[in-house]
């Protein structure tokens, strides 16, 4: 008798993304629907929380019964519902965590809550043949640091922003030049033809022990040249840009070399480094950060660009990892907006 795959439910709600998704054991991404919640928050340059709960508790259901009827399945066929419980927008993260546990209660299936940066770490694994451990870079609008990945639930920090993310940084330096949110997408493309030596930008912590990153002054250094010059010319945005992306890709270079050390001290089996997470789909990124592993003797492995930005496939992934480690979640899981990698393997389920 032939075993049939398992096949999760995955939804992601955690930020202006309304995401459904199904995954089975084998690796099949049967559907995957990604609902952007741009238009609404377009006016505001930046995502209104009140308004992303709002879209997504009108939306979820279709979204979900999309996914459903693009993977020609129905829930009966499901084996299990994995849901985003944080970090992130509370109120997003509520609404994809009640409908998760109420499907997995209606068809007595297990639930399983995902720490949404777990999904982002456990992508590579969905699209490629990458064994524990290996070292990431998780970098988005909200996060960036690097990790040990372990295990499934079992994360070694080794360093992060001490302030400001590099996503937040590119979105908040395009809304200067007036451009709308997200920007990090457009300060890529004006780069492609600016001299990226037109402006000097500082590189805060370059060079200096561990692997912690500072944006804030970076982003302050930015307005500061943006204001003082006519931040609506082509060729200054082209130019400005391509600077901007530069330290950044400078920066994430020097962190990275100094991360690579800290992790093969620990674990000196590690062969990959995977780049995760939104900022991870800036090609000029990828490159440098491919130089510098090859550099250390490191393979670096990035997801495809539709699965580094938030969707329900890495979170369905997530769940099938922790139904491989017979970790089950409970219906009292509590939503969190807040919800380091550290230690988590406690904290997410139970064994089954």
């Amino acid at each position: 008798m032939v075993e049939e795959d398992m096949i999760i439910l995955g939804i992601e709600t955690s930020c202006d993304e309304t995401a459904a998704a199904l995954v089975t054991d084998d690796k099949r991404i049967l559907s995957n629907i990604v609902s952007s919640q741009f238009q609404e928050h377009k006016p505001f340059g930046g995502v209104v929380p009140e308004i992303a709960a709002r879209a997504h508790l009108i939306h979820i259901e279709f979204i979900i019964q999309r996914a459903l009827q693009e993977a020609n399945l129905s829930l009966d066929q499901i084996d299990g519902v994995a849901a985003t419980g944080g970090p992130g927008l509370i109120g997003g993260v509520i609404v994809g965590v009640m409908i998760g546990k109420g499907l997995a209660m209606a068809k007595n299936i297990p639930f399983i809550p995902i720490n949404h940066l777990e999904a982002h770490a456990l992508t590579a694994r969905l699209t490629g043949d990458v064994p524990f451990p290996y070292l990431l870079l998780l970098v988005s609008g909200g996060h960036c640091q690097f990790l040990i990945v372990e295990d499934v639930g079992v994360y070694t920090y080794l360093g992060g922003t001490l302030d400001d993310a590099i996503g937040e940084c590119l979105d908040k330096t395009a809304r200067l030049l007036g451009y709308p949110y997200p920007g990090g997408p457009t300060i890529e493309k004006l780069a492609l033809t600016g001299n990226p030596e037109a402006f000097a930008l500082p590189h805060p912590l370059k060079g200096q022990n561990g692997c912690s990153f500072s944006f804030s002054g970076l982003k302050t250094a930015a307005r500061k040249i943006i204001l003082e010059n006519e931040a609506s010319s082509p060729s200054f945005q082209a130019d400005f840009c391509a600077s901007l992306q530069k330290t950044i890709g400078e920066i994430l270079v020097d962190r990275c070399h100094h991360a690579v050390t800290m992790a093969l001290e620990k674990k000196p089996d590690i062969v990959n480094l995977v780049l995760a997470g939104g900022v991870a789909a800036n090609q000029y990124f990828r490159k440098r950060l491919e130089n510098c592993s090859q550099e250390r003797g490191l393979t670096l492995i990035t997801p495809p660009v539709s699965l580094c930005t938030d969707n329900g496939a890495m979170i369905a992934w997530a769940g099938v990892e922790h139904l491989n480690h017979r970790l089950v979640g409970s219906l009292t899981f509590a939503p969190r907006p807040r919800w380091p990698l550290e230690n988590l393997k406690s904290e997410i389920g139970e064994k089954s």
